[in-house]
């Protein structure tokens, strides 16, 4: 008897419907083709455990299951219960007529339970376009299933439950989620606040400029001075997602298997991965390639403390994700893209030992010991970064004070509404949306500059022997500063502080 169950394979960040085909007849074995992976061909013993445990029985017949289309790859464990379920239906030990109604996950453990999946989300996406009436997942995943509406999604913790629901035994409640509701609920929840950091305001605006324009920034300082304190917080003070951005981000995160029980990201994500992550776990990839950190920070911060402790290779990876703000990856039968498009806040000390600009401690680092230090970091790299900004220890008398700073709500406030008007400018270009996005076409409709201007920026690359890359990044950030202060055009004042945020390619620190 042949039956046919459905089920989804995630590839990217998107989903393809695959027909299990079963079908059990006289004879002996147990044959499995479509291109399963090893996970799928061990299915058999899952199985056949998870259906004895619950006064089931693996039929003594030849079994032959076609996972369609047949030339396309499979892998993973998520279609156990599928499997599980089709071989039921086709020996007759259970009768369900609207099979084709359901798409149906999950991983059985071998008392029959259920195991989490990764791409339900996506795989609810597709469900719904299809018209599929309902989704059976493992009950961890129906949260972030549920976001999807128009779809009835049912969680389930084991076989058992998943076919008294399907044979209309024991109906399975479908999981209910106000995704809207649920999204405005949970904009603002954040662990850090700018509040909690003492002094250090010339760094706080720094930030608050870069959140502004979406700028890519490294901070330079010696251990302790709160480079990592800092950049914690800078979530706290970008612009709330939008619906859509939290449903791209959700689907990433799904993909990866990192989002199973928490339904909707609402708040922009903040990576920091350690300085020994290899260039793939970066930037996604491997045999069945799967979203790196600088996806999984898509619509948020990706942090790289030490800077110049990364492998160089792993950093040169990143130089065309950040230009892109995608990173595609290509294997001999398929490519995949994955959006990447993020914010970079990096670290470093000054000098090996870290205590350069320190006033307080004596510079140990020789003059050839520190510029190999600072050239691990290379032009290129730097080419992609708009605002570079040392910072310096906090002094005892900051750190005693019992006053508060500034909050991450106030700071928040001006980034929106800086960030409103550069979504009024772009409105007609759907590639760029903030100022860090903009162009040389972008910036010389939008940066015009009086002679005056100019001449301080052709002073300011004299005087402080700043490189040509330099000029299109003060010009960016230059207008940042003016569209903070409501100003419709760049004036003086706001040259003269981009420029302050330009130290790394000053004489002296990378030649």
């Amino acid at each position: 008897m042949l039956e046919k169950v459905y089920g989804g394979a995630v590839f990217g960040v998107s989903s393809t419907t695959i027909t299990i085909e079963v079908n059990v007849a006289k004879g002996a074995g147990y044959h499995l083709v479509g291109l399963p992976d090893s996970a799928i061909k061990e299915s058999s013993y899952r199985i056949s455990a998870a259906l004895k445990n619950n006064s089931y029985k693996m039929p003594r017949k030849k079994i032959t299951i076609n996972m369609a289309p047949a030339d396309m790859r499979k892998e993973g464990s998520a279609y156990d219960l599928g499997i599980a379920i089709g071989i039921l239906a086709a020996s007759s030990q259970i009768s369900i007529s609207n099979l084709s109604e359901y798409i149906i996950m999950g991983e059985l453990s071998l008392d029959g339970s259920l195991q989490p999946i990764k791409g339900s989300l996506p795989i609810a996406i597709k469900a719904r376009e299809e018209g599929f009436k309902g989704l059976i997942v493992p009950i961890q995943n129906v949260k972030e299933a549920g976001v999807v509406n128009n779809l009835n999604v049912y969680g389930v913790e084991n076989i058992k439950q998943a076919i008294d629901h399907l044979e209309g035994k024991e109906l399975i409640k479908a999981e209910e989620i106000n995704t809207r509701e649920f999204f405005y609920d949970s904009l603002n929840n954040f662990d850090f606040d700018f509040a909690e950091v003492k002094g250090q305001e010339n760094i706080k605006r720094c930030l608050e400029i870069a959140a502004a324009g979406g700028h890519n920034v490294i901070m330079v300082g010696p251990p302790g001075s709160g480079k990592t304190m800092l950049a914690k917080r800078i979530p706290s003070i970008l612009p709330p997602m939008s619906l859509q951005e939290a449903l791209e981000t959700t689907k990433i995160h799904s993909v990866a298997g990192k989002n199973t029980q928490n339904g909707l990201v609402t708040t922009r994500p903040f990576r920091s991965p350690h300085h020994t992550i290899s260039d793939v776990a970066l930037v996604g990839g491997g045999s069945y390639p799967q979203p790196g950190e600088i996806s999984l920070s898509h619509n948020g911060v990706l942090f790289l403390d030490e800077l110049p402790e990364f492998k160089k290779n792993v950093l040169e990876v990143m130089r065309q994700p950040l230009e892109d703000r995608e990173v595609t990856i290509s294997r001999a039968k398929f490519t995949i893209t994955y959006p990447a498009s993020f914010m970079l806040v990096a670290s470093m000390n000054p000098s090996p030992s870290g205590y350069f600009n320190d006033p307080d401690k004596a510079l140990v680092s020789s003059p050839f010991e520190m510029q190999r230090y600072l050239s691990k970091v290379s032009g290129p790299l730097l080419d992609r970064i708009d605002i570079h900004i040392e910072v310096t220890p906090v002094p005892f008398e900051k750190l005693s004070e019992e006053r508060k700073g500034e909050s991450s709500k106030l700071i928040r406030e001006r980034v929106i509404k800086a960030r409103q008007v550069q979504v009024k400018r772009f409105i007609e270009n759907d590639n760029v949306h903030y100022n860090a996005q903009m162009g040389p076409k972008q910036i010389s409709e939008h940066c015009s500059l009086s002679d005056e201007g100019k001449s301080l920026i052709k002073t300011a690359m004299d005087k402080l022997g700043l490189s040509a890359r330099a000029y299109d990044r003060i010009l960016k950030v230059s207008k940042t500063i003016s569209d903070l202060e409501g100003k419709p055009t760049i004036e003086n004042q706001h040259i003269a502080e981009a420029i302050q945020y330009r130290s790394l390619d000053r004489e002296g620190w990378l030649g």
